[in-house]
C-alpha cells in the first residue's frame, strides 16, 4: 500500500461507511483492531449524533478510523453547493407528488404516513465539518461530490486525511485537483448509493466495472486508489491491488458481521435464494443505489423520480414500518453484486480470513509468474 495508508492500517482492507445504522462504532472498532480501517457513516445523522458515535468509537479502539460525510445536494436547478461537481438540476415538486401518490397504497398497507419530502440536501454538512475540525479524526471521506479545496486544506491543517469517492476517471481527476489524499474508485458492482458527482437520470443502470475503473483511474491520477465494488474475497483484493489499487473497500461483506448494525432481515436476505439478484434503483431514496430486488423495488423502481433526498424522506416511514413488521419485501436491502458470497463472521475474524486469502492469492500469483 501507499505509505499514506500503511501508516494508518497494516492490511489493505477498508470497511465501507454504510449509512442507515449499519456502520456502528462496534463494527468500525472491530475492523480497525484487526488491522483494517473501520469507518463510521455520518450520513442521515445530526452533528451531535456523529460526535457521540465518534466518542463511543474512541472508547472501543485506539486504532485509526474514518468518518464519512455526504456532500450537500442542490435545492434548486443549477444551484451551487460550494463543492465542485455536486450541483445538478433538482426535480420538480410535481414528480415527487406523483410518486407520493403512487406510494399511498404502501402507506395504507403498513398503516403509517408518508414522510415529508424535504428538499434541503445539506445533511448538516457544515455543522459536521465544524465538529471534525474542532475534534479531528484520522480520516474523513466524502460521497456524492468533491469538497471545496478549502475544506480539504482545513482538514489537512488538523492532520486529517481526505478520501473522496469517484465513479469515473474524470471524477477521479476532479478529486485529485481538489487536493484529496486518496480517491475511492467505486465500480458499478457496489452496494448502496453510487457516489457519482452528478446525478444524471440518463445514465441510470449504467456504470463502469471495478477492474476497468481502477485501471482507468490509476492511469489518470497520481494519488493512491482504494477500490470499491462487489469485493467479498481476499483473491478479489489481490486482483484490484494488481490492477493498481492500494487497498480495497468492502461494504456488503461486513453487513452480516456480528457487530454490524444491519437489521436481521437485511443480514439474512444476502444469502436467501428468494433474493437472487441486485439492481440499481431510485425507489427508496431518489438516487441510484444497488439493492436486492424485492417487491418494493420491482413495483416502484420504474417510476421513482431523480429526487434525492426528497424520496429518501418520503419513504423513510415506510421502511421503518416494514422493519417493524418483519417484512423484508419493504426494506431497502442494500447489497453489492457479490452478496451471495457473504459470510456470517465476527468482523475481526472476517478481516483475518480476508488477509489469509489475500496472502494465498499473492503466493499463487508469484508461483505462476515464476514458472
Amino acid at each position: 500500500m501507499s505509505s499514506v495508508l500503511t501508516d494508518l492500517f497494516p492490511h489493505p482492507i477498508v470497511q465501507a461507511p454504510m449509512a442507515g445504522g449499519v456502520s456502528v462504532p462496534q463494527l468500525a472498532a472491530a475492523v480497525s483492531d484487526a488491522g483494517g480501517l473501520g469507518f463510521l457513516a455520518a450520513g442521515y445523522k445530526t452533528a451531535d449524533g456523529m460526535y457521540q458515535e465518534i466518542k463511543q468509537l474512541r472508547g472501543l479502539t485506539s486504532r485509526p478510523f474514518g468518518v464519512n460525510l455526504f456532500l450537500p445536494q442542490p435545492e434548486t436547478p443549477g444551484a451551487s453547493t460550494g463543492s465542485a461537481g455536486a450541483a445538478d438540476a433538482s426535480p420538480s415538486n410535481a414528480a415527487v407528488d406523483v410518486y407520493a401518490h403512487q406510494l399511498a397504497g404502501e402507506a395504507a398497507w403498513y398503516e403509517t404516513e408518508l414522510g415529508e419530502p424535504e428538499s434541503c440536501g445539506d445533511d448538516g454538512y457544515d455543522a459536521k465539518l465544524a465538529v471534525l475540525l474542532e475534534d479531528p479524526v484520522p480520516v474523513v471521506s466524502f460521497h456524492f461530490g468533491v469538497p471545496a479545496r478549502e475544506v480539504i486544506d482545513s482538514l489537512h491543517r488538523v492532520g486529517t486525511l481526505a478520501l473522496v469517492t469517484a465513479t469515473t476517471a474524470e471524477e477521479a481527476r476532479a478529486v485529485e485537483r481538489a487536493g484529496a489524499d486518496v480517491v475511492i474508485a467505486q465500480g458499478v458492482e457496489a452496494g448502496g448509493h453510487q457516489g457519482t458527482h452528478r446525478d444524471v437520470p440518463e445514465t441510470d443502470g449504467s456504470g463502469i466495472g471495478l477492474l476497468s475503473l481502477v485501471a482507468q483511474v490509476r492511469e489518470s491520477v497520481g494519488i493512491p486508489v482504494v477500490a470499491a465494488g462487489g469485493i467479498m474475497r481476499g483473491g478479489q483484493i489481490a486482483a484490484v491491488c494488481a490492477a493498481g489499487a492500494s487497498a480495497a473497500q468492502l461494504g456488503t461483506a461486513f453487513v452480516p458481521a456480528h457487530e454490524s448494525g444491519a437489521h436481521a432481515l437485511h443480514k439474512q436476505a444476502l444469502t436467501n435464494p428468494l433474493f437472487a439478484r441486485t439492481e440499481l434503483t431510485r425507489a427508496f431514496t431518489g438516487r441510484p443505489a444497488r439493492a436486492l430486488v424485492n417487491r418494493f423495488l420491482r413495483e416502484h423502481g420504474p417510476y421513482a423520480p431523480a429526487a434525492y433526498p426528497e424520496v429518501h424522506h418520503l419513504t423513510a416511514p415506510l421502511r421503518k414500518a416494514a422493519a417493524k413488521a418483519g417484512d423484508a419485501q419493504g426494506l431497502a436491502l442494500w447489497a453489492g453484486q457479490g452478496h451471495r458470497m457473504a459470510r456470517e463472521l465476527p468482523a475481526g475474524q472476517l478481516v483475518e480470513v480476508l488477509v489469509a486469502e489475500l496472502a494465498a492469492a499473492r503466493t499463487a500469483l508469484s508461483a505462476g509468474g515464476a514458472r
